[in-house]
């Protein structure tokens, strides 16, 4: 089994600042690709920013959102800075070990940015 370990939600301002953290009960090496989501209410999830071989944004978050690694102590965050009450939503981290085609989701933390 992979856990998951969420950690850095909660409410902000607009225009505020948040850190989100993801650690994995495992290594995250190179060809562990790792990712946020936004849940939405109907329960989609969109994906706001991946890393792997290559990274990637949601375009909305692109220049305001920062993701990164550090496979030593096997976290990932996701640097949210200048948010906007759009932004709201429950944030999923998933795991995908593409070596071994098995992934996992994180249980999600609730992001809340107010007006």
């Amino acid at each position: 089994q992979v856990q998951l370990r969420e950690s850095g939600g909660g409410l902000v301002e607009s225009g505020g600042s948040l850190r989100l953290s993801c650690e994995v009960s495992g290594s995250i090496r190179r060809l562990v690709t790792m990712s946020w989501f936004r849940q939405t209410p109907t329960m989609q999830r969109d994906l706001v920013a991946t890393i792997g071989p290559v990274i990637n944004y949601d375009p909305f978050v692109r220049g305001r959102f920062t993701i990164t690694r550090d496979d030593d102590k096997n976290t990932i965050y996701l640097d949210m800075k200048n948010l906007k009450p759009a932004d709201t939503g429950l944030y999923v981290c998933r795991y995908d070990n593409v070596e071994a085609g098995f992934g996992a989701w994180g249980q999600g933390l609730q992001v809340t940015v107010t007006s």
